[in-house]
């Protein structure tokens, strides 16, 4: 067969590429929904799971490769922009890579869900061109958590500074998990208004998506761990009095990384069953209808 032409094989060497970081629940539903639109590059720190995810993917007829990415370490984040680079255009990043409270100490948490992140975006927007787009998966926590005040804030918005944690442990008294968490998304969501105009300057977007009680294998754990109680509660709150799916989320993945949310960036968007809503306004939830 001439012209270099393969069989038995699902390339799709016309399509743009995406990359999804977070081969776990989220981000392989993601990279499955994106997987009809793109190549798809599938990160992950663990090797073995993004390889077996993106081989079953190719199974299923899409064209997928893994890449181990480690997003704490910013040589491992670099590879991995050179083998977006080398694969490219690029055209979509949805970045799902988290650690949830049960998953990690207060400094594992932020390093993960914070700097991780920040150093992804700041790898992927050199790549980035016109009509490119990204989606960080932040969280409803980022709603639900009380102004951690003007110089808590500053610090969470340069991550990437040297000494962060030792300044950040200066301001905040209460170093667990949860806290973690939330300030972590918080500054996620802030991370992607901040940079929207560094984006534009590209033609290119980037936005947060923060999902509320999504039946996933993390929100599992959790619903099982230590915040069983508290995560009960929001799902009590819940005005839609249920869990949100992963293929909801997905849904505003896809959403937000196509050509029908050209127009959208530096804001973020609630995938949460109007949990938030409720939160602000309870007396509501205890009216009659």
């Amino acid at each position: 067969m001439g012209s270099g032409m393969k069989t038995g094989t699902s390339e799709r060497p016309d399509l743009p590429v995406a990359v999804v970081i977070g081969a776990g629940g989220m981000g392989t539903s993601a990279a499955r929904r994106l997987g009809n639109h793109y190549r798809i590059i599938l990160a992950d720190i663990d090797a073995r799971v993004a390889e077996e995810r993106a081989a079953a993917m190719r199974a299923d007829g899409y064209d997928a490769r893994h890449h181990r990415c480690d997003i704490t370490d910013p040589a491992s984040v670099d590879r991995l922009a050179d083998a977006v680079a080398a694969a490219g255009p690029l055209r979509a990043i949805a970045h799902v890579a988290a650690k949830s409270p049960s998953m990690g100490t207060w400094r594992e948490i932020l390093t993960l869900n914070l700097i991780g992140a920040a150093q992804v975006e700041r790898a992927m927007l050199r790549l980035a061109e016109r009509g490119t787009a990204a989606v960080f998966v932040s969280s409803v926590a980022a709603h639900l958590v009380r102004d951690p005040g003007p110089e808590t804030i500053a610090l969470l918005d340069d991550p990437l500074a040297s000494g962060f944690f030792e300044a950040l442990e200066e301001l905040v008294a209460e170093q667990t998990p949860a806290v973690a968490y939330s300030l972590s998304k918080t500054a996620l969501n802030r991370m992607c208004v901040r940079r929207a105009s560094a984006w534009g300057r590209r033609h290119a977007r980037i936005v947060s998506m923060s999902p509320g009680m999504i039946a996933t294998p993390m929100g599992a754990r959790e619903f099982a761990g230590a915040s069983r109680s508290a995560k009960a509660e929001l799902l009590e709150r819940t005005p839609l009095q249920r869990e949100g799916t992963m293929i909801e989320t997905a849904d505003a993945i896809e959403f937000l990384l196509s050509s029908r949310a050209s127009y959208i960036t530096g804001v973020d968007l609630l995938v949460d069953g109007g949990v938030s809503a409720a939160t602000c306004f309870p007396e509501e939830g205890r009216s009659r209808p």
